[in-house]
């Protein structure tokens, strides 16, 4: 016991130093390639200084570690694994009578541990840095003509471009209640800050309910205040309205720029105002599967790259193991389109790829130790 426990924890140490060593090359690569595509979208734009598109690089990073992370366990382990087969130090494991089962304990301990650190911990900052970094996208290099829009608390803050009082105004539209009732979004306790282009405000309307129509937003009840006079009832009033009804739900927070701790509040805020929650809750799901998909791109990797050398064929079965490893990917991909088209719940779309992984990987270590 102490044996196979002393050997677990070495080839544990050597994957996870092969894993993350894996996880930081990719993890650069692609930072460098997102910083190579920022500089060509910057170089349209000469009043936006190069300095920015280090920033937003750099705070893509977490992000990109993310989506990585599956992948990196993967050819962590095969790297790991291959070169262990490669010295025969596997061959004089199995000699002294330890399974695989048994030695593969630690390095699959490893792997949930990693992708639970990614879940609980680098989640919450990828979502931070990852809201600034669209947030600095929006705001140069995007033309979106100023519009942007947040519920928070279950109330609605909408940001959109008005030229009704003066050239390139701005309204910012605050609603206590929002609600989706057959098609419609209604709209209450509404304040509405019309600005000048110097971000002045020029006047204050106030209502008690109103609702989102055709290229346009209705307000019932509303109150006019300006600077330095008495409020006044207009009674109804309508305003020009940037977004739709589509380009509202659209508008909604990105499930990226939202972490594990802060998508279930997140999802029951919108579920209450009857919004869709398709895309929040599969990227909650997803965000939950990663430790398991961690320790099942462990056990795929061990089941294509354990193959003694001597044997021949090595580099076949590592090539099927990358295989299998793009195959999973794109089967989550497809798995995450069903679910976000309401085909499969999320729950199914998100766990479905996963475990079918696991199937993969037990299969050929049953095959490989004791077939």
């Amino acid at each position: 016991m102490n044996l196979a426990l002393t050997l677990s924890l070495y080839i544990a140490r050597q994957f996870t130093w092969a894993t993350l060593s894996v996880i930081a090359f990719l993890t650069g690569l692609i930072t460098m390639f997102d910083f190579i595509d920022l500089l060509r979208r910057v170089s349209t734009r000469p009043n936006v200084p190069t300095s920015l598109v280090s920033q937003i690089a750099f705070l893509h990073i977490p992000f990109a570690c993310l989506e990585i992370l599956p992948f990196g366990v993967l050819l962590g382990g095969i790297l790991c694994f291959w070169r262990l087969a490669r010295s025969s130090e596997l061959v004089v494991a199995r000699a002294a009578g330890i399974s695989a089962w048994q030695f593969l304990a630690g390095p699959v301990i490893c792997a949930v541990l990693i992708g639970a650190t990614a879940t609980t911990c680098i989640s919450p900052l990828s979502s931070i840095m990852y809201r600034r970094a669209e947030a600095l996208d929006r705001q140069y290099l995007r033309d979106n003509n100023g519009k942007s829009l947040n519920l928070s608390g279950g109330t609605l803050w909408l940001r959109q471009g008005d030229n009704g009082l003066v050239d390139h105004g701005v309204d910012i539209i605050h609603a206590r209640k929002v609600r989706l009732d057959g098609g419609v979004l209604h709209i209450g306790g509404i304040t509405i800050f019309r600005l000048g282009s110097d971000n002045g405000l020029l006047t204050r309307i106030e209502a008690d309910r109103g609702y989102l129509g055709h290229g346009r937003w209705i307000m019932e009840g509303a109150r006019l205040l300006r600077p330095d006079e008495m409020p006044s009832d207009i009674g109804h009033f309508t305003l020009h309205a940037d977004l739709t009804l589509a380009g509202v739900e659209e508008s909604f927070a990105s499930p990226d720029t939202l972490s594990v701790w802060t998508l279930p509040s997140f999802i029951r805020q919108l579920n209450r105002s009857g919004f869709s929650t398709i895309r929040h809750r599969l990227h909650f799901q997803s965000l939950l599967t990663l430790p398991v998909l961690s320790g099942t791109m462990a056990l795929v990797a061990a089941g294509f790259s354990m193959r003694p050398a001597r044997r021949g064929g090595v580099i076949r079965m590592i090539s099927f193991g990358v295989a299998a490893g793009f195959a999973l990917f794109a089967l989550s991909k497809i798995a995450a389109q069903f679910g976000e088209t309401g085909t499969l719940p999320p729950i199914l779309a998100a766990w479905a790829p996963t475990g079918a992984g696991l199937c993969l990987a037990v299969t050929l270590l049953l095959h490989l130790e004791d077939g």
